[in-house]
């Protein structure tokens, strides 16, 4: 009974790694996870006491436990049988099929990463890149109901969009995005997800897929989510607004009870001196198409440069970055005047056109893609243009020194850039495409014709 027995090492070790898993799982474990989680409790408390709109419970819960919400809500399992009915497949298989688009589309959000690494994040790198200003709020925004959902309707320009919103927003709410497919790739899916982004297929045709969609933005709707919407469907490929897609718009307003909780739209309208993508998007435009070639080397060679740059002090920014907030718009009071889905999205892209920030580059690309112009003509016919605007009632967000300061700033990045070289006296436009590209927010704002007059607050600029 007490004789030595002999046991070979590599059993040992495995006892020894079987006895730590365990005191993982059921001493360590437990103990770490009561930690996080109150330290995600504390956070949420001091985050809440500061938001205008707190975050919701509903986005608190578990994943899991919004998949299993999601894929047992009555209008789903509908949407499951119709789908076993139509493609004859049994009703369990048709059930796993809408339980996995679940797990695809819910997000995991947790406040810590949103607002420990998020906000702090997108706020650093707006501020490294642009100069960001608020172009106007209009003052209406104040006296939306706290109780109602708000989803902000924006323009969309640059992938740099989520981060600029986001972090502007910050003060208010957690924003809830939904991404394409270009962000399913690990780790920075996770890192989505955990900022409570929801992964959507653009493309997909397939119904049932749609329905558990819907359902999702429904459901995160009805529970008072702060949501952004792109409504445009993509990028702009030619620098002007485009027509609204119905997609999540159509969702939301399907899916909008008036007696219960209102929706209102806030459309947002963002403007830059200098789109990242400018290059990809005009190729796009060109070869007629929305595919975007991946260029991982030069994309990589660009952050090199800049990084380069910043180490020896000689990087200013790419320009100005500017937001407005428009007038918002109650989905009650909309559809309670006679208005439709359709009406409501040619409303919101009419206000977002209105709102677009004039910048000094665009400004600037807008007069020279007229033709050739003197230096001392550019800011002439510049400050004419900018008074057509400032009549029209646009939201001008020049240089403080002048609109002569800010064209030769713009002028500057340009010919840098190589799109406008100064031959004989004249300015020439050298790439044609790209310098349109930035006019064509202008002319289109020209064409939009006088705004009303609407009630911002004082301008803002952030350092």
């Amino acid at each position: 009974m007490f004789e030595t027995v002999a046991l070979p090492v590599w059993f040992l070790l495995l006892v020894g790694v079987l006895a730590g898993i365990a005191a993982l799982e059921r001493i360590i474990g437990p103990g770490l996870r009561w930690l996080v989680r109150r330290r995600v409790e504390r956070l949420v408390e001091r985050v809440n006491a500061r938001l205008d709109r707190p975050i919701e419970p509903f986005r608190l819960m578990r994943r899991q436990d919004m998949v299993v919400r999601l894929s047992y809500d009555p209008l789903v399992l509908e949407a499951v049988a119709e789908h076993a009915a139509e493609t004859g497949v049994p009703g369990s298989v048709a059930f796993e099929e809408a339980r996995r688009y679940a797990r695809e589309i819910v997000p995991g959000f947790s406040a810590l990463v949103y607002f420990g690494f998020g906000t702090r994040a997108a706020r650093r790198l707006s501020r490294m890149l642009y100069r960001v200003r608020i172009g106007k709020v209009d003052a209406a925004l104040d006296r939306i109901d706290r109780q109602a959902t708000v989803v902000f309707v924006i323009n969309h320009r640059s992938n740099m969009d989520y981060v600029l919103v986001t972090w502007l927003v910050a003060g208010r709410s957690a924003l809830s995005y939904a991404v394409g497919e270009w962000a399913r790739v690990w780790p920075l899916s996770w890192l989505i997800r955990s900022m409570g982004a929801y992964f959507i297929r653009r493309k997909s045709r397939n119904a049932l897929y749609r329905r558990v969609l819907a359902r999702y933005v429904q459901m995160v709707t009805a529970e008072g989510a702060t949501q952004a919407v792109f409504p445009e469907g993509g990028l702009s490929l030619d620098g002007r607004v485009g027509e609204a897609k119905m997609g999540l718009l159509s969702y939301i307003i399907g899916g909008f009870d008036p007696g219960g909780r209102d929706v209102v739209f806030v459309p947002t309208a963002i403007a830059y001196d200098r789109v990242l993508e400018d290059v990809t998007l005009v190729e796009a435009a060109r070869a007629g198409e929305r595919r975007f070639r991946a260029r991982p080397l030069e994309i990589a060679a660009s952050v090199v440069q800049v990084l380069w740059r910043m180490f020896r002090g000689r990087f200013d920014g790419f320009g100005t970055a500017a937001v407005a907030f428009g007038a918002p718009v109650s989905l009650r009071d909309h559809l309670a005047h006679g208005g439709t889905a359709e009406s409501l999205a040619t409303r919101l892209m009419q206000e977002i056109t209105l709102s677009v920030p004039v910048l000094a580059l665009p400004l600037t690309a807008a007069v020279l893609a007229e033709g050739p112009v003197a230096r001392s003509g550019l800011i002439d016919r510049a400050e004419g243009l900018a008074d057509r605007l400032q009549d029209l009632g646009a939201v001008m967000k020049l240089p403080p020194k002048g609109v002569a300061a800010g064209v030769e700033d713009a002028l500057d990045r340009l010919v840098a850039r190589g799109l406008v070289a100064e031959r004989e006296g004249s300015l020439h436009v050298i790439q044609a495409d790209l310098v349109a590209f930035y006019a064509a927010g202008v002319r289109q704002r020209l064409q939009a014709g006088p705004d009303r007059l609407a009630e911002p607050v004082e301008e803002i600029d952030i350092q």
